[in-house]
């Protein structure tokens, strides 16, 4: 289907160029799979340049496979803090308990083992194996796909399964005997740095003259991928609950349930919005309250509205409206204590390290304390 030179050729160029304009990247300094791992289950979905620091305090933290195994999981949730999609810590730390209790701490070379571990799919999997073990296993992300589609004009869906079976078959092909590891850094880092989306640097890459795309004049049409769904908007009215007397400066903070998205994390307390679009101050205010009242029984008292803010998941965006609050007398007993549910805490800013939180209630909270240092 392609040709034998061309895809020697797309090899060996793109192996030369590799040596001369990698980064250096700190996972690339070793070949220690666990660091590895890391590594690739941080850059799913995020920049290079915003993990660097992440992955430099996690394996600080967490330096071997049994840190890692036997540390509490709100330590990991609070080192993944800002990363976001934070199913991947926790599968992450799932999967190397396996690891360690398993295979004695040491990632397997396996192919049908390593890819029994919970998080591991097709693509760390074959990052893994590769990168750690020089195995001759494709490693495709989107990088790989846009750079395959344009370099051998496949004009296919890269949305579909089939099209990237396709390309893992190809990828593997194209890896020449003994350089598995080098080879699949290399696809990763000319898609990152070259080949990218928008607007190629075709002039400056090492395969261009083989190029299909370009002798086509298709290079910014493929890869051809059907776009997502747009995230789903929700309204979620939020609870800024400021502590009086002894817990002057603190905030009321709550942990989310066991199960299910951001299971187990800290935040606000907030209320999904009934209605299709937001109220009047006054009357959102009004039904934040009745709403914390019927579903976590605490009696608040919004005083105003603090800030507008938003969190974007894959598939939901909360589009959130905060308003400063205090508890309500109905909270406070006869002798000046307070009553609060068992999931609550009250924190102060000195506090936020022991807990981990999605990145939008840190935002808010820091708000709170600039507007007050002003």
């Amino acid at each position: 289907m392609y040709s034998e030179e061309q895809k020697v050729y797309f090899s060996k160029n793109l192996l030369d160029w590799y040596q001369t304009h990698k980064r250096d990247l700190p996972w690339r300094r070793s070949k220690n799979p666990y660091y590895i791992w890391i590594s690739e289950v941080m850059l799913q979905q995020t920049r290079v340049d915003t993990v660097i620091p992440y992955f430099h305090r996690f394996v600080d933290q967490f330096p071997t496979v049994e840190a890692l195994a036997t540390a509490p999981e709100e330590n990991v949730l609070k080192a993944w803090e800002g990363l976001g999609y934070y199913s991947r810590a926790r599968n992450l730390q799932t999967a190397v308990r396996e690891v360690h209790e398993r295979y004695d701490g040491i990632v397997p070379q396996n192919k049908e083992e390593i890819s029994s571990l919970k998080g591991v799919g097709p693509y760390t999997s074959g990052a893994i194996l590769s990168i750690a073990y020089n195995k001759p296993e494709p490693a495709v992300d989107g990088n790989v796909m846009r750079v395959l589609s344009r370099y051998f004009l496949i004009e296919e869906d890269i949305m579909k399964p089939a099209t990237r079976t396709k390309m893992e078959k190809l990828a593997r092909e194209l890896i020449l005997e003994g350089t598995a590891s080098d080879f699949n850094q290399a696809l990763m880092e000319l898609g990152a740095m070259v080949c990218t989306p928008r607007s190629p640097h075709c002039l400056t890459c090492p395969v261009m003259a083989h190029c299909s795309a370009r002798e086509a004049g298709m290079e910014e049409a493929l890869p051809i991928k059907k776009k997502a769904k747009p995230p789903r908007p929700e309204l979620r009215a939020v609870a800024l609950i400021e502590g009086t007397g002894v817990n002057e400066g603190k905030w009321l903070i709550r942990q989310r349930p066991q199960e299910g998205l951001l299971a187990r994390m800290w935040e606000l307390p907030h209320v999904a919005w009934k209605s299709e679009g937001w109220n009047s101050d006054e009357d959102n205010k009004s039904e934040l309250r009745q709403a914390l009242v019927d579903q976590e029984q605490i009696g608040i008292e919004p005083n105003e509205w603090f800030m507008d803010t938003e969190h974007i998941f894959s598939h939901i965006v909360w589009r959130m409206k905060v308003y400063r609050a205090k508890l309500s007398n109905a909270n406070r007993s006869s002798h000046g204590g307070e009553w609060i549910p068992f999931h609550y805490r009250w924190v102060g800013p000195d506090e936020l390290d022991q807990y981990a939180f999605p990145n939008v209630f840190i935002r808010i909270m820091k708000e709170w304390q600039e507007r007050n240092e002003e």
